[in-house]
């Protein structure tokens, strides 16, 4: 089982710690790899030497670097409506992609689209017939690139009020037609409206990398405060969704993504103390 650290929690969304701190630090963890993020602990300009560079210290450090992880998709949207944003998003995603190539990941995390962003209102709202038909287009735009350069493209099941249920995934991933299209499963994100180890089972292969973190549901459904800053704490059934991961013959990467919405407004990241608990938990995983 190959266990990994997201950037974020350590770095924080400033890029404040640079990818050889984290590679270093996450030596001393005993991890597996680490999650780079792109915008701020990779520039998005970052040059193919400087890539290579990090992927030598990060192999010669024992520590992997399978995925890639990005926010960017929330703010410059591959389906949003306006044409200058969408083309905006191209661009990033296909320098993302080429960035993994250089530095040896497998996957990228790319949000899919959003018919309306919660927490943020001056986002355009969307129907979801739209976004469905921009996030289409767009991804067949790129995949060419990414079966070119062997990157998957991971759409990331995040709180977007679109691609909700495995089976929705299902459907809009069969239209690719492509083994570089996949989903990056998030099982905390998943259990706002169903169970975690549903997904594995209906979307079998499209399962290119998982994130851990875990959701609790103090207030009957709960809410973005409901993502805590404890791996073990909430109601993902890790022991079910290894389970059902097993029986698809899942051997991609866990990466821990923890983002302590639970703390808002006062959340603060990078958190030392939190990257070394998290380091702590997925160990006995």
């Amino acid at each position: 089982m190959y266990k990994a650290l997201n950037y974020w929690v350590f770095g924080g969304f400033d890029g404040k710690k640079t990818p050889y701190e984290f590679i270093d630090w996450a030596a001393k963890k005993k991890l597996d790899g680490v999650e780079l993020t792109v915008g701020d602990a990779l520039k998005i300009d970052i040059t193919k030497e400087e890539c290579e560079k990090i992927a030598a210290y990060a192999a010669s450090k024992g520590i992997g670097l399978r995925t890639l992880a990005s926010g960017a998709g929330w703010s410059c949207a591959l389906a949003a409506d306006d044409k200058t944003e969408r083309a905006k998003a191209l661009a990033f995603v296909k320098k993302y992609l080429q960035i993994a190539a250089w530095i040896g990941a497998e996957s990228i995390l790319v949000v899919p689209g959003a018919t309306r962003v919660a927490w943020d209102p001056s986002r355009p709202v969307m129907s979801y017939k739209k976004v469905w038909k921009n996030a289409t287009a767009a991804i067949r735009k790129l995949i060419p690139l990414a079966e070119k350069l062997k990157v998957n493209i991971a759409l990331e099941n995040v709180w977007n009020r679109f691609l909700i249920s495995p089976m929705e995934w299902k459907f809009f991933l069969d239209q690719f037609q492509s083994k570089y299209v996949g989903i990056y499963f998030d099982a905390g994100n998943a259990s706002l409206t169903g169970r975690a180890q549903d997904f594995p089972e209906i979307l079998g292969k499209y399962i290119k990398a998982v994130h851990l973190k875990n959701f609790e549901e103090t207030d009957c459904a709960g809410g973005l405060h409901n993502f805590g800053d404890d791996l073990f704490k909430g109601v993902v059934d890790f022991k079910a969704l290894f389970a059902e991961l097993d029986k698809i013959g899942y051997k991609g990467p866990f990466t821990v993504e923890m983002i302590p919405f639970s703390r808002l407004p006062d959340l603060v990241l990078p958190d030392a103390a939190l990257a070394d608990k998290m380091a702590s938990q997925i160990a006995k995983l």
